[in-house]
């Protein structure tokens, strides 16, 4: 598969409070971070669009246990857990899209609440490329919302990790995002 004009990464909440040590850790998060660092450099050096989605959460979020969700408090905005990983290499011209940053509502899709579609469309995307974390939560919901926007996506299935709360969440999550009409490839799929 060949990236031209058009196509754009998209890279999901790769933040402290998600990789090891974190308040909210996903099980392999860190054997992502360099793959990760390899579709950047892809996309960058082709002059591609890269993207970059945050949880962006205030303080007592409604998403966090104390308030009633099903969460540990995670990426308080500000805080070093909401920040990017210090070996994630984004480039300078990356676009950050703050999301669930609402203190009552909780968003799990880069494009929920946000203007990531608007921006998308004024660079002429068409194609999206995803990876990044939680597979079965944000991953799941971008991927979602971005076909139902109208892109063609493609999943980058070796760069994603699920938290699976139950054991196979990660499993079904993919399949669904399949079934709905991405496409599962690696970095071996693009030049």
């Amino acid at each position: 598969m060949v990236l031209g004009d058009g196509d754009a990464l998209i890279v999901v909440d790769l933040q402290n409070d998600f990789l090891p040590g974190g308040s909210l850790e996903v099980p392999g998060s860190r054997e992502i971070v360099d793959l990760v660092n390899r579709y950047i450099a892809l996309f960058d050096s082709k002059g591609l669009p890269v993207y970059a989605t945050r949880d962006w959460h205030p303080k007592g979020h409604a998403s966090f246990k104390d308030q009633g969700g099903p969460w540990p408090e995670h990426c308080v905005q500000g805080e070093k857990g909401a920040q990017f990983s210090i070996e994630l290499k984004l480039p300078e011209s990356c676009v950050i899209i703050s999301t669930a940053s609402e203190l009552d509502r909780d968003a799990y899709s880069g494009f929920e609440g946000t203007d990531l579609n608007e921006r998308l469309r004024k660079e002429g995307v068409g194609r999206l490329f995803i990876c990044g974390l939680a597979t079965d939560y944000c991953v799941f919901h971008t991927v979602k919302d971005a076909g139902i926007n109208g892109y063609e996506t493609f999943l980058l299935e070796d760069a994603v990790r699920a938290v699976n709360v139950q054991p196979d969440d990660g499993e079904k999550a993919i399949k669904e995002m399949t079934r709905l009409g991405a496409v599962s490839i690696s970095i071996s799929d693009l030049s």
